[in-house]
Order: C-alpha cells, then structure tokens, then sequence
C-alpha cells in the first residue's frame, strides 16, 4: 500500500516535489480556498491518509483527528502559530504536530516594520488622496506625519521576529527599544540598550510604537483592550502581525475614534476572515490581509520544512520541528 499525504489547500510547489520524491501519493485539495471543519472530515474520513499538511485556517481538533485514522501519524502545520490545533487530544492520539519556524521571521519583520513606517508616514492615506484626484499643489500641512527615527519601539513577546523587529529599528532607525516578555534576555538588552519591563502595562505608556508579538493562549486573548488602549499615548501607534484576538477590535475602534491612540496597522483580525466594516471608515487605521508572511521566497521555504516534518516522521524519526507543549 502507498504511503498518502493530504495537503488542506494549494501550498507552492516546493514541498509537494520533495514529498512526490519519496514516492508518497500526494493529494491536494482542489477546493479554492480553506477547507471547513465539515469539508476537511470529509476529506479525510476513510482515504487512510498517513499524513496530513494543515494550514492554520484548518480548526483541528479530537475528531478531525479520528476521522484522519490511526494509520495518520502527523499533522505539519504550515504556520509558525499552531492555536487551530487542540494539541491535548494529539497527545492522547500520539499524534506528532510541526510547525515552521524560522523561515519567515525575516519576512514577518519586515512586513512589521514596513506597516510601522507606512503608518507614520500616512501613506495608505496619500495613495487614497491620490487616487481620489484630491492632489492640486504641495503644501506645508498636507498630510503630516511623524517620524520614525529615534522614537521609542515597544515590544511586547521578544521572540524571534520581535527581536528582529527590533534589530532594524536599532539599527536602521536609531530607535530606542522598550520589551516585555515572560522571560528576560539580559544578552539582548547589552546588544540593543533595550530596556526591559515586567508588565505590559510599564511598557505601554513609554513606547511611541507598540508592536505585538505573542502567541495566541488565554492569557494573551484580547491583550490589548479599552483599559490599555488608555495606558498608551495618545500620539502612539499599534502594530499586531501576531494573531487577531490579541486585540479587542471593538475597544481598538474606539480608541482610534475617539484619538486616544494617535493609528494602528493591522495583518491578522479578531474573527478572521470577517472584518468590522468600521475600520473602513477610519483613516487612520492600516489593514493587510494576513501577508505578513506572503513572499514567494518565504513561503516555498515553509511548503518546504513542512514537507521535511513529514518526511522525518513517516521515516520513524523525530520531526525536527515538533511542538512540544510541557
């Protein structure tokens, strides 16, 4: 019998060659777009997969696990992030999960910090002015913005593309960094004078930036909310290419209504896909639709370690990248 490998939706190409090299049957779902939860048990339910390559749009939980079969020994998530996974029913089914780190912290930073720059500089606004015909003359108010160099950046989750977030800011802007994590990093704070604080309530009203990069769990659902949305400065900034329940998008509405924060960007949303169409009506919000990591480079390197995860696996061996969760 053939060894049979499930891919959830269309993923580039590199990782479907590596594992059609190990002569694995690979299927790819011909559905333009994610699967749902009712689609992706269908799907899986009797084809004696032995392997399935999931997306983070892919909710899995004990029964998709079940209906995959117990000849499936691996599900490789083709994210960073892995909470659309129930991980205790993996543990209960042995099953391994792997995600792909590593690859697209560069790509994630970027994206980060050109977000940032975009959003001071007002330039999704001037491309709409633009676009609108408004534009008749220079003129010494129109469209102000602010500077970037040597503000302060706030960290929140100094993992590794929060840290390199802040390498570019310290290093291409003369920015001052301010971080909170669960844990500090005294080697960090001697390589980028970076300051560390315990709690991110004596980071928010130190930071001219504030740049969100925690894993999603129930202490970090809707982080930033009404109460610390006031903590902030009112000429500051929010940036969230983490996850969308990290922010309350209703408080963060009001906030930026109201002016208590001065705008914000955002790649990830609360009730992804769906977006509260009041966003729209602000010009001082910046929306991309979850591409933070959307490079041709990026993305083939991650069709690529998802590949590998499952290759290792079905070979008897420890996937390099399994999650382990103590």
């Amino acid at each position: 019998m053939s060894t049979k490998i499930f891919v959830t939706e269309k993923i580039p190409d590199k990782g479907i060659i590596a594992l059609q090299k190990q002569g694995y049957e690979v299927a790819v779902s011909e559905k333009d777009g994610p699967l749902t939860r009712e689609e992706l048990m269908v799907a899986l339910t009797g084809k004696e997969y032995n392997a399935v390559l999931s997306l983070l749009t892919n909710k899995i939980d004990g029964e998709v696990f079940d209906a995959a079969g117990k000849q499936c020994k691996i599900f490789a998530n083709f994210a960073v992030g892995f909470d659309n996974i129930d991980m205790k029913a993996a543990r209960e089914r042995s099953i391994y999960i792997t995600n792909t780190p590593d690859v697209l912290t560069e790509t994630v930073a970027e994206h980060t910090f050109g977000m940032m720059l975009a959003l001071a500089r007002r330039m999704s606004e001037g491309d709409r002015f633009m676009r609108k015909g408004l534009y008749k003359a220079w003129g010494p108010m129109l469209l102000l913005g602010n500077d970037v160099s040597g503000k302060t950046l706030g960290i929140v989750g100094l993992g590794r593309i929060g840290a390199r977030v802040a390498h570019h800011a310290v290093r291409g802007f003369d920015m001052k960094i301010v971080y909170y994590d669960v844990v500090r990093n005294e080697q960090f704070e001697k390589d980028y004078g970076a300051v560390f604080v315990p709690t991110v309530e004596d980071l928010l009203p130190k930071a001219d930036f504030v740049s969100i990069h925690v894993p999603l769990l129930e202490s970090t659902q809707h982080l930033m909310n009404d109460v610390r949305f006031k903590m902030m400065k009112k000429t500051s900034f929010l940036i969230n290419t983490s996850r969308g329940p990290i922010v309350e998008e209703e408080a963060l509405y009001r906030a930026l209504y109201d002016k208590t924060i001065a705008g914000a960007a955002l790649d990830v949303y609360e009730k992804e896909p769906k977006i509260d169409p009041l966003f729209f009506e602000l010009e001082n919000i910046l929306l991309t639709p979850h591409t933070a990591s959307a490079t041709i480079e990026t993305r083939q390197k991650m069709s690529e370690v998802a590949a590998n995860n499952i290759i290792e696996a079905l070979a008897g061996r420890v996937p390099p990248n399994i999650i382990v969760i103590k």
